[in-house]
């Protein structure tokens, strides 16, 4: 299961409006060798056996590895959990980054890493040259050191390895199929807990949250402030070579497009702003109340892998209504979210949920063993 940061259809616009020959060829070879780890079989995610060794101590555990700009993963071992800081940066920042992951994980959600089951967060950094992304394979997160004219190096941005860390839980858990609406879906999770462990990490409420998804990747000269804005969808860049961002923040601006898997990294705006709307309307920190109600429903085993924008609001009630009650002021400003992006229509009720049978369960391990690939 191959997850990206930066979406197909940026690297194709930058390979179009590229002047140097030589930057057009480093956006095409970045795309053929995404369109290639697409086509692979998902990376074998390690079982709760060998997620820790035996006679590791218990909680947080990371490696980091250094492909040495090459592509065979992991690479080489150069800091392991516990050891000092080296003199390579980005080794630091993928340790710090996916600690931060796990921690908001762990300490906001009972959730011991991806799977649930204490699994060794593994990351490689120097991956490729000048490779413009960063992802999750199924098993492990890759950074590369971005192309040096448009993106710096990926392990910068603490929110994208908090998005990447959290395909693979949305991999454990209710497993979205990564087409359309629900694809759409699996994307706004990964930036809604990408955003929560950046606001975690930096003991942010959610009224000094930036929002941003990605702030920091783009290197001076880029008219652009991040990848994605979930407080106000569409405005995070407007740049002469990447073109301007496309996501809608309502189903007004739904984009139907048989492109990136259907839109999965455009439409995934509505839900963004949805849970923008639900966080600061119920006010404190985001990753308290909301995270909780989103982090239930992610969880619950009752989302079908091919859930559309409407089940997933219906889940997002119910696991309110659950953790707080029917009259609290939790599920309203859920529903009214779902309401102002389009989703629920006004005349929508509160949802029940004794009635639709939603009730939040504890994390899911191991995913289902037939993972499709994208």
């Amino acid at each position: 299961m191959f997850h990206s940061i930066i979406p197909p259809y940026l690297l194709e616009q930058l390979e179009r409006s590229a002047g140097d020959p030589s930057l057009r060829a480093r956006y095409r070879q970045s795309l053929q060798h995404d369109a290639v780890l697409r086509t692979r079989p998902a990376a074998p995610a390690p079982t709760a056996v060998s997620a820790r060794p035996v006679d590791a101590p218990g909680g947080r555990q990371r490696k980091v590895y250094d492909a040495h700009n090459g592509t065979d993963l992991p690479g080489a071992l150069v800091r392991s959990e516990g050891d000092d800081p080296v003199k390579d940066t980005a080794v630091n920042q993928a340790y710090d980054g996916t600690g931060a992951t796990w921690t908001l994980y762990k300490e906001c959600y009972g959730r011991d890493s991806i799977d649930g089951n204490g699994l060794v967060l593994t990351s490689t950094v120097h991956y490729d040259r000048a490779y413009a992304n960063a992802f999750w394979n199924g098993a492990q997160m890759v950074f590369g050191d971005g192309d040096g004219e448009i993106f710096g190096n990926f392990t910068a941005a603490i929110d994208v390895t908090g998005h990447e860390l959290t395909h693979g839980v949305t991999q454990y858990t209710a497993n979205l199929a990564y087409e359309g609406q629900s694809g759409a879906l699996n994307e706004s999770i990964s930036d809604v807990f990408g955003s929560l462990t950046k606001q975690y990490a930096l003991g942010q409420s959610a009224a000094q949250a930036d929002w941003l998804i990605g702030a920091g990747l783009f290197l001076p000269g880029v008219k652009g402030v991040a990848l994605r804005s979930m407080k106000a969808p569409g405005t995070a860049y407007d740049d002469p070579r990447l073109g301007k961002d496309p996501q809608p923040a309502t189903m007004s601006g739904y984009v139907d497009t048989s492109d990136d898997n259907g839109g999965v990294h455009i439409n995934s705006g509505i839900p963004n702003h949805a849970f923008y709307l639900a966080a600061t309307g119920i006010g404190g920190n985001a990753y308290d109340d909301a995270g909780k109600i989103w982090y239930a429903t992610l969880t619950s085993g009752m989302l079908p892998a091919t859930a559309g924008f409407k089940d997933f609001a219906a889940a997002t009630q119910a696991a309110a209504q659950t953790l707080f009650g029917a009259d609290a002021p939790q599920l309203a400003a859920v529903t009214k979210a779902w309401q102002t992006v389009g989703v629920l229509d006004d005349s929508t009720p509160l949802m029940n949920a004794a009635q639709s049978g939603l009730h939040p369960s504890p994390p899911v391990s191991p995913p289902p063993e037939s993972t499709p690939s994208h």
